[in-house]
This record gives structure tokens, C-alpha cells and sequence, in this order.
């Protein structure tokens, strides 16, 4: 029970995070967060003490945690005291994201291809100084890459259709968990996006 999935908020409402209820419990006991709680169609913040109360007075009892003393209810949505960034971090430069950013697409042809079919491409090549990173490496098919070899797009009749770039890091794109969302999340998060499959 201490191991299920609690969404993370900032001080904005946003969604930045999700951890265990255990750690949930300690930032709630240490006063760092307040519980979300969805009452008759409106949110309420508890502290440690309101909350205790309010699982004494509506227990659920797949949702409750033992103590010697008490029985308390599993926080679904936190929201941190003080924290208001959204935390900022890089799209990891992997085969996959580079995939994901050109959505499968080869950037000479302007076609889509299973990514089978797809290489990864240097648009100025290594030979000539060009690095291997987001804004010289693109998504190209078999037929498009061969014809372009070890030269410039140029040389051979070949133009981008788009400039390859380091992606936006999005809030929610690090958010992970081993488990389906809980139904109180899809207030504070569009649980469509955790169900695209992704190519």
C-alpha cells in the first residue's frame, strides 16, 4: 500500500512529479505538501491533521494504512507548499527520441516509414566536421540515405524539409509509473497522453 503511485503538484497546480505514498506521507507529515481531495466536485487541501479526520469519518477501506494508533487514508494527489517551478530537464538525445521528434519520418522524402526502415542520418557528415547531435542528426530513409552517402544534401539534390532541433522538454514527458493512473489524476493531467501508443 505504501509503494502505490501519489501525483505530484506544485505550488502551481501543475503536475511535476509522482512518488510513493510513503514519501507522500513523510512530505505531508512535514508540512512540505497538502492532500488534494475532490469533494463534491470541488478540491480541498488537508494538512496531516485534517486528513487523519477525514479518514476517520470516511474510511475506504482498500485505500487505508495501518498504524498502531490510527488508520489513515492513501493520499491519491499532492500538492507541494513551496515548490513552484516545473522542474527543467532535456529530452535525452536516444535513437527513440530522435524517431519521436521527426515522427518517423524521413527528412529528405517527406515520407513516413516503419522504423525499420528508417536510418540516422548526419546532415553534414562526420568527414566534414559535422557532430553527432540534435540539430545535425535526422531521421532518412534507406533510399534517401544511400543516395546521400557521405556528402552534403545539396551535392546530391536532397533538401530538408525541416530543421532538425533539440526538442522542447514538455511537462509529464518524465513521468513514469508502473501502474494505470489513478481516476483523480485526470484533473490535473490529460490521461489520454498516457495511452498513445507511441511509434
Amino acid at each position: 500500500m505504501l509503494e502505490r503511485t501519489v501525483l505530484v503538484l506544485n505550488r502551481l497546480w501543475q503536475a511535476v512529479n509522482v512518488c510513493s505514498a510513503k514519501r507522500a506521507f513523510c512530505l505531508l507529515c512535514a508540512g512540505h505538501a497538502q492532500v488534494v481531495h475532490a469533494e463534491g466536485g470541488t478540491f480541498f487541501t488537508h494538512d496531516f491533521d485534517s486528513w487523519r479526520d477525514l479518514s476517520s469519518r470516511e474510511p475506504c477501506d482498500e485505500d487505508m494504512v495501518s498504524t498502531i494508533s490510527l488508520k489513515i487514508r492513501v493520499p491519491r494527489v499532492i500538492v507541494l507548499a513551496l515548490f513552484d517551478r516545473v522542474p527543467r530537464k532535456e529530452v535525452k538525445f536516444t535513437r527513440h527520441n530522435i524517431y519521436e521528434r521527426d515522427k518517423n519520418t524521413c527528412q529528405y522524402c517527406d515520407k513516413v516509414f516503419d522504423r525499420k526502415e528508417l536510418n540516422l542520418d548526419h546532415v553534414i557528415p562526420r568527414e566534414r566536421g559535422g557532430e553527432t547531435n540534435w540539430e545535425n542528426i535526422v531521421c532518412s530513409c534507406i533510399k534517401c540515405n544511400t543516395r546521400k552517402a557521405n556528402r552534403m544534401p545539396h551535392e546530391v539534390g536532397l533538401r530538408l524539409r525541416r530543421k532538425p532541433e533539440r526538442p522542447r522538454w514538455q511537462p509529464f514527458l518524465h513521468i513514469t509509473f508502473d501502474s494505470k493512473p489513478h481516476e483523480s489524476w485526470r484533473h490535473f493531467i490529460d490521461l489520454a497522453y498516457w495511452h498513445v501508443e507511441l511509434g
